[in-house]
């Protein structure tokens, strides 16, 4: 069993999959409000307890750049590393991914119901797919053609201000 989540400034959403779950069917869910924690652990440890099934390993992705197993997360006090949080809640194994290149990965696996299309254009084989999260920041990544597949890349938008440029941005502004 794994124990997967989205951890943001705003909130952290925890599931657990079995080596069967369909990826839209987790054998439990909850989401948590992130600022109510001191921890990431925290979190996971409660939510463990409530859904009381055991997991064995974990994949976190995380608001900042992971370097080395290790994140300053954005937007919370927060300082994670994959030996120490697998060591806290009893893990074989935690990996920590950029929450936008975990967004990323799923890109492949969306199917027609899943997409909106914003504004209509001609796709391009195999071009580059940009995947954009406004939120508590601002996440960046995109996905690139190996010859084979699409691969997810890191990237770090971080905090962007909005600057109006015309009369209808700034009616959004306000």
């Amino acid at each position: 069993m794994l124990v997967a989540g989205d951890v943001g400034g705003t909130k952290t959403d925890l599931a657990v999959y079995s080596g069967t779950s369909d990826l839209k069917s987790p054998v439990a869910r909850k989401q948590f409000h992130s600022a109510d924690y001191g921890s990431l652990h925290a979190i996971v440890a409660e939510f463990l307890a409530g859904v009381r099934i055991p997991v064995s390993h974990a994949v976190f992705g995380v608001p900042g750049p992971v370097i080395n197993g290790s994140v300053a997360t954005t937007n919370l006090p927060w300082v994670l590393d994959e030996p120490s949080l697998a060591a806290a809640l009893g893990l074989k194994s935690v990996y920590l991914i950029n929450d936008l290149q975990a967004v990323a990965h799923a890109i492949p696996s969306l199917e027609d119901g899943d997409v909106v299309t914003l504004n209509i254009g001609e796709p391009v084989p195999h071009g580059p797919i940009g995947v954009i999260a406004p939120g508590t920041g601002l996440g960046e990544s995109f996905l690139i053609w190996n010859g084979s597949g699409y691969v997810p890349q890191v990237s770090e938008g971080g905090h962007m201000n909005f600057a109006p440029s015309d009369e209808r941005q700034i009616r959004l502004l306000e």
